[in-house]
């Protein structure tokens, strides 16, 4: 299926919003995620479904200063 991670095109067959996130490297990272602008907290993650055209955001704190 075609979603849109990150505003690119992404092409998946991650099932749920955590297959996603392990895919990408994300399983044990502390990470904000959201699905078509409504925040999905880490619990919540393999329960969240994914479909055609979602827009899924992947935000990773950065350290620095």
């Amino acid at each position: 299926m075609q979603i849109i991670l990150n505003g690119e095109a992404f092409a998946t067959d991650a099932k749920t919003l955590e297959e996603l996130c392990a895919r990408l490297g994300f399983a044990e990272a502390k990470i904000a995620t959201a699905v078509n602008g409504s925040f999905v907290a880490a619990a919540s993650r393999g329960t969240t479904r994914l479909a055609e055209a979602d827009e899924i955001e992947i935000v990773a704190p950065r350290q620095g200063g």
